[in-house]
């Protein structure tokens, strides 16, 4: 009883944890929130199937291929280079650390502006389409990470209670 205990503390820190690094660049979301629900289901006290823990780490990686995926997609629409995606990605770490709350929305378009001036060498108008792009791409992969994160939270209690 005292392990399950233990267990179910450590897959609610890793939800909690998951949860946050759904927002915060660096930090892998969705591989924590199912490491959280693995601990759950370690215990006495609810056994998923594997049906379950199958599709919800399937889950977890269509999640990770998209996060790198989207901010790809959002400057290959908008004809941004892969300054344009390097700047977004450093954008938004830039901006979760040093600029909270707002440089996590603003960071990733400022990013990708930047890289594309000064490393694609772009024109003003260009730069601010592969930032929209990127920005864009980052949003959706975000939205995404949340979501997913969400539902394992919401599992992990529904499974509690």
């Amino acid at each position: 009883m005292t392990i399950d205990i233990i267990l179910i503390i450590a897959g609610f820190i890793c939800l909690l944890t998951g949860l946050i690094g759904a927002i915060i660049p660096g930090l892998p979301g969705p591989p924590l929130s199912y490491a959280g629900l693995l601990l759950l289901h370690l215990t006495e006290q609810v056994q998923f199937t594997a049906y379950q823990l199958t599709w919800w780490f399937i889950l977890m990686l269509l999640t990770l291929l998209a996060d790198y995926l989207l901010p790809l997609w959002g400057v290959k629409k908008w004809n941004g280079s892969k300054w344009g995606n390097w700047g977004c990605v450093i954008g938004a770490f830039i901006g979760v650390w040093w600029f909270p709350p707002w440089g996590i929305l603003f960071g990733p378009f400022i990013g990708a502006v930047i890289g594309e001036l000064i490393f694609g060498k772009r024109t003003m108008d260009e730069a601010l389409r592969s930032g929209f792009g990127s920005f864009v791409g980052f949003l959706l992969g975000t939205v995404f990470k949340i979501s997913v994160c969400g539902w394992f939270a919401f599992c992990f209690i529904r499974a509690l209670w």
